[in-house]
Parts: C-alpha cells; sequence; structure tokens
C-alpha cells in the first residue's frame, strides 16, 4: 500500500492503495463517489470514463498511481449543482433510458465540448465512438450534444 496523493472534483486527496488499484475502485469504494460505473473492466464500454486533466480517460484500466498528482473530474464534479449545460441537455432530450452508461456518456462529450464549443454532427458521433449504450439511445445523446453546444431548447 501507498499514500497516492491527487486532486478530485477540486479537492486534494490521499488515499491509501496498491499503486496498480484501478482508478475506478478507488473513486467509488475508497472516495464514495458512485456515479462513475463500472461496465466492462477492459477500458471497451466507457461507462467508468472520468476526466484526468482535463482528458476523458477509462478509470477502470488506469492504475490510480497514474493520477499521482493529476487533476481527476468525476461525474459529480461536473456541476456543483447538476447544472453544466450536458446535464441539462441529458434531462432535456430524455436521453436516458436505463441510464447505466450516462456518465460516462456525457464525461466523454464534455471532453469533446470543452475542446471544440460547436461541434459537427459527424465530429459528436467520431468522438463519442467506444462508449456504448446497451439501450441504444444514441440519437438522443447526439441530439443533447448538438444542444448543449448549442444552447438551444428542445
Amino acid at each position: 500500500m501507498e499514500d497516492i496523493s491527487f486532486n478530485v472534483n477540486g479537492k486534494r486527496t490521499s488515499v491509501s492503495a496498491e499503486p496498480s488499484t484501478p482508478l475506478l475502485w478507488v473513486i467509488r469504494e475508497k472516495l464514495g463517489l458512485t456515479g462513475t460505473k463500472y461496465g466492462c473492466g477492459i477500458a471497451a464500454c466507457g461507462a467508468c470514463t472520468v476526466h484526468v486533466d482535463g482528458i476523458a480517460t477509462r478509470s477502470c484500466v488506469t492504475p490510480v498511481s497514474d493520477v499521482s498528482g493529476k487533476k481527476v473530474t468525476t461525474i459529480e464534479g461536473l456541476s456543483e449543482n447538476g447544472d453544466h449545460p450536458l446535464q441539462k441537455a441529458w434531462v432535456q432530450e430524455q436521453v436516458p433510458q436505463c441510464g447505466y452508461c450516462q456518465s460516462g456518456q456525457i464525461m466523454q462529450a464534455a471532453e469533446l465540448l470543452a475542446k471544440k464549443g460547436n461541434p459537427t454532427r459527424q465530429e459528436i458521433v467520431e468522438h463519442m465512438n467506444g462508449v456504448l449504450c446497451r439501450c441504444a439511445t444514441y440519437y438522443r445523446i447526439i441530439k443533447a450534444i448538438e444542444s448543449a453546444a448549442t444552447g438551444r431548447k428542445p
């Protein structure tokens, strides 16, 4: 076990963990932030997506030692009041069906909008590729990202 320090959702934290422990399990079990979900464990579905220094990262395969000294943002840290434009658009467009993948979808989309404020539909599709939704709400996901980017109401 080692003490590993990093910033999570704007707060400096230190955890005692094996360096190889997946960041996902530290986030969920040690920090109690359960919005980030376990999906596949092999970085193939995106349910576990968080930001590490602003980059969408699959936390299920990221050793906690890799985030030492870095800034980690989970779905809980995207917006203090749940009023990030993407979160609002997700509700407006009624994106979730089962909802399991949605925090990963939103975190992936947030990276895109941070890089490119008004992406084309093709850029959205390409950026979101690899974040799976078993309920297949992809059309609503794209529509919500477009709404958040343009600030339009449904």
